[in-house]
């Protein structure tokens, strides 16, 4: 075999080892990558990435991520951005024990992300619920339909004494409160609006019972865009 045969042969073994090594630290430095910015806003448990061929996590696309977590302490705006920064991963599943989302706390959450397609849950006490409202403003559950959820709400921003029947749901992508009285119809609250995550629908429901107060499931469809 000629000088440049053998040349050949070892640039192509060369290659050969490039990407087998790539495909086994690649995935983990991305993985050290999402621990370190998801772990800013609390403890992460593990952080798990797959991609193939591992040369896909130069441009920031995953086949999936799957992400564990403990407690967390987040706005909004920082959860929208996490999930924008996400959105090259075909899959990702996220799970905590718990997060505080701006002002409420939620337990038991859990996130999907399928291509483009968002869904996230999870549990939040009648305290927490309570804390997280404004000041005079307290509200019941109704029901849940269509995407929207009804609710029976007094004071607060609504400035009423009696109750009234609020709607929370998606209105142009953002996450709107508004009362269903006619005199009303022109209040509402923005409850959540970001530019990359379309609200699609919400939904809640009576998840148990402990010393006479219920517990609630709340549940969001979105899409990343």
């Amino acid at each position: 075999m000629g000088r440049a045969g053998r040349i050949a042969i070892g640039a192509a073994v060369a290659i050969v080892l490039a990407l087998a090594l790539a495909q086994l630290l690649r995935p983990r430095i991305a993985a050290g990558i999402i621990r370190s910015r998801v772990g800013r806003s609390g403890h992460v448990l593990s952080v798990s990435v797959s991609a193939w061929p591992a040369i896909e996590l130069l441009w920031r696309d995953a086949d999936s991520v799957t992400v564990k977590a403990g407690a967390l302490s987040l706005s909004p705006q920082q959860a929208a951005k996490l999930v924008w920064e996400g959105r090259g991963a075909d899959r990702i599943d996220f799970t905590a024990a718990s997060v505080r989302l701006g002002p409420l706390r939620l337990t038991d959450v859990s996130m999907r992300k399928r291509a483009d397609e968002l869904s996230a849950q999870g549990s939040a006490s009648a305290a927490d619920v309570r804390a997280a409202l404004p000041p005079g403003l307290s509200v019941a559950l109704a029901r849940s339909e269509g995407g929207s959820v009804v609710v029976k709400a007094s004071g607060g921003p609504f400035r009423v004494g009696a109750s009234v029947t609020a709607v929370a749901g998606p209105q142009e992508g953002k996450l709107v409160a508004r009362p269903r009285e006619a005199l009303l119809g022109g209040l509402h609250l923005t409850l959540f609006a970001d530019p990359h995550v379309y609200v699609q629908g919400i939904a809640a429901g009576v998840e148990g019972e402990s010393g006479g107060a219920a517990s609630y499931r709340l549940y969001m469809r979105a899409r990343v865009r």
